[in-house]
């Protein structure tokens, strides 16, 4: 099956669903009590990625760190006032191996899983962390030479950073995983990419684990890239990523990676063999409501833009129903997902859930379901998964003012579709909590003396408007707070 041009990405907190099938069977689940009806949904909503969140082995030392930071454990019970010590199972990414948790069933498990989403059509992600690794991996007691290791002035100046390891061959001082803008992760050990016997391991590990799925989705990716790396540590690293990502498609051709990465090097991480590097900036300038800064990301070109991770919340970020409104919300799903890149969802982003829940945790809240925003989003995932969505031709729009001193086409954002078959359609948005008017000028060839008819595919209105004063002036919009339509156009006689 050949992969559309812009696909669709469903995120899975893999411990999270085994816990809640765990207590509907009444004994622990397993991967391979993943329902097929589950997968057949998956599928039926036009999903072509399905990311399942840590599926790998972690350990009980980090663990305990999970346990017992009291920072964590505040996080915690924020999002499950029932905490448990059985619902920290430790962080996802603080990792012990590369081979899936027998708790979930193992290697074995997760291979009669991704054959279940093959049959389906649905490819399998999974995580890879370069960054760092669990203080249980092996390495730490094998190999303590992968790892970034300090002095006792190290710890004594930035205890924040280092720890002390115990070793059966001697104890170690080893920094934190991190990133040079904060504090380490207290449940990691960095790796030392400026060693080319790491650099190798972790090659070896990343050709391993690209057997067992389709696509990685790599965290941090950024850090390991070496004038990151010599920032933060001070020392010259190895190149990895241009030489990790031939090496795994020389191997699997069309694997697939995608980065997590921040800072502005998004175009970088492209450049060095990702297929997809998370958008932030969308997601940042989305929560801060500025119209025009919106719509002037998208003025980048496809090159770059058809690489984007295109998302409203993850893992790592706050629930989207938490942070925007009903009807922001809504207004900014339809210029995320109808944007082009890949399309990102996250496991109960439909339902208007609010709590975040952290990887550290294997259980999640219950909360009320968000029936409106659900009934959105089952709309939006029908249109989306057409075929001009998924492989049509996208371009930004020019809004302009309807009148002099109204200043409000300003917080218009518009797009135009046009597919191979001859399907148009355009996106409007008014991104904004006031109603707005502009004129949209139309790219869709010569309308003289012609018909034009504008069916919104989320709601029943259709509009007729005549094809020469659409060519004069353009469509004129005049929309709600936070209004939008996602309009089929039809060119006819008259």
């Amino acid at each position: 099956m050949q992969q559309p041009k812009y696909p669709s990405l469903y995120q899975i907190n893999t411990r999270v669903r085994l816990t809640e099938l765990s207590k509907e069977l009444g004994r622990k689940a397993t991967l391979d009590d993943i329902p097929d009806g589950e997968l057949d949904d998956l599928a039926e909503m036009g999903f072509d990625w399905i990311w399942y969140l840590s599926v790998w082995t972690t350990g009980e030392l980090a663990r305990m760190v999970s346990l017992e930071n009291p920072d964590f454990r505040r996080d915690f019970e924020a999002t499950i006032p029932d905490l448990k010590e059985d619902d920290i199972g430790g962080s996802g990414f603080a990792i012990a191996g590369y081979k899936v948790h027998p708790d979930l069933g193992g290697d074995d498990a997760l291979k009669r899983l991704r054959e279940r989403l093959s049959r389906r059509g649905l490819k399998l992600m999974l995580d890879f962390v370069p960054n760092h690794m669990g203080p249980d991996h092996p390495w730490v007691e094998d190999h303590p030479e992968y790892f970034v290791a300090g002095t006792e002035d190290d710890l004594e100046k930035y205890p924040q950073n280092y720890k002390r390891v115990k070793r059966r061959q001697g104890d170690m001082i080893l920094a934190y995983g991190r990133d040079p803008y904060f504090a380490g992760w207290p449940d990691t050990v960095q790796l030392d990419y400026s060693n080319p016997a790491t650099v190798q391991a972790m090659l070896n590990e990343l050709l391993r684990i690209s057997s067992q799925c389709d696509g990685l989705r790599c965290d941090m990716s950024m850090l390991i890239l070496p004038d990151v790396f010599e920032k933060t540590w001070g020392r010259k690293a190895q190149i990895f990523w241009p030489v990790a990502t031939k090496a795994v498609r020389d191997k699997t051709p069309g694997f697939c990676f995608m980065a997590e990465v921040y800072w502005d090097m998004e175009w970088e991480l492209q450049q060095q063999g990702f297929d997809y590097t998370y958008d932030k900036r969308l997601y940042d300038r989305l929560t801060e409501g500025h119209a025009r800064a919106v719509r002037e990301h998208f003025y980048a070109g496809l090159d770059y833009q058809d690489k984007l991770a295109r998302f409203l919340e993850n893992h790592d970020e706050p629930r989207a129903a938490a942070t925007f409104e009903q009807k922001n919300h809504e207004a900014a799903a339809v210029i995320t997902f109808l944007s082009p890149g890949l399309r990102f969802f996250h496991q109960g982003q439909f339902e208007g859930k609010k709590k975040r829940i952290s990887p550290h945790l294997i259980r999640g809240p219950q909360e009320p379901l968000n029936a409106a925003l659900q009934n959105f989003y089952n709309g939006l995932l029908i249109v989306i998964g057409k075929p001009l969505f998924r492989n049509g031709q996208w371009r930004l729009l020019e809004c302009l003012p309807t009148w002099d001193g109204n200043g409000s086409w300003d917080a218009f954002i518009a797009f135009a579709w046009e597919g191979n078959d001859g399907a148009k359609s355009l996106v409007a948005v008014n991104y904004s909590p006031n109603a707005s008017q502009c004129f949209v000028h139309l790219p869709f060839g010569a309308l003289n003396d012609k018909s034009v008819r504008f069916s919104d595919l989320l709601s029943p209105a259709t509009y007729d408007r005549d094809g020469n004063e659409l060519l004069a002036k353009g469509i004129f919009l005049d929309m709600p707070a936070w209004g939008y339509h996602i309009f089929e156009v039809t060119v006819m006689n008259k």
